[in-house]
């Protein structure tokens, strides 16, 4: 995904520096952080805003800027990574978004996750599934994952959240995308 990937409403693209305040707000907004156990100062934002540039880099994929309707401005994230090994399903790629509340409900999430899926389905080399998830209780973001034409695969506690200080985090949903399954529906 080193090149933007461009549906007709939106586009993903590397993280600029002119992309840090808008990426910080998406960080550390209550409303757009709920199903998160944490919050970012703006340096921690900084910091993950460059390590995911450069994971882009490394790996080839990432969570990217999202603009919307030929905008400039980053107004979320979208993209892919390759999973943390302490994941339970990992190894493998998942895909994710996050979006500030002022886009929430007109499909830009869908789009986006779309264009990455055509991408990453379509390229030479490419995946055979991707993977998603979500906090039990996040409804959008399921739904998203739903209209993608992801099934949902089983539940499990996220191994990085401290049931002590965030229980109501801990479980979360898991749901998979297979080539051949998206190749159905492109052609359906």
């Amino acid at each position: 995904m080193r090149s933007p990937i461009e549906t007709t409403r939106t586009r993903l693209r590397r993280w600029r520096d002119e992309d840090r305040a808008a990426f910080h707000r998406l960080n550390s907004d209550e409303t757009v952080m709920r199903f998160f156990p944490f919050r970012r100062s703006r340096a921690e934002s900084d910091a993950f805003l460059d390590g995911l540039n450069a994971r882009l880099d490394q790996d080839g994929v990432s969570f990217l800027a999202l603009d919307v309707d030929g905008g400039d401005a980053a107004v979320g994230i979208v993209g892919m990574a390759v999973l943390d090994p302490i994941m339970p399903c990992a190894p493998g790629i998942e895909i994710g978004w996050r979006l500030l509340p002022e886009v929430w409900g007109q499909g830009y999430a869908t789009e986006a996750a779309e264009g990455c899926l055509h991408r990453a389905f379509t390229n030479p080399g490419a995946c055979d599934d991707i993977v998603s998830f979500c906090v039990d209780g996040n409804a959008a973001s399921e739904a998203v994952m739903l209209r993608l034409g992801f099934s949902r695969e089983a539940d499990f506690d996220h191994p990085k959240v401290d049931p002590a200080t965030h229980p109501h985090l801990v479980r979360h949903r898991l749901y998979r995308l297979r080539r051949a399954d998206w190749r159905s529906r492109q052609r359906g």
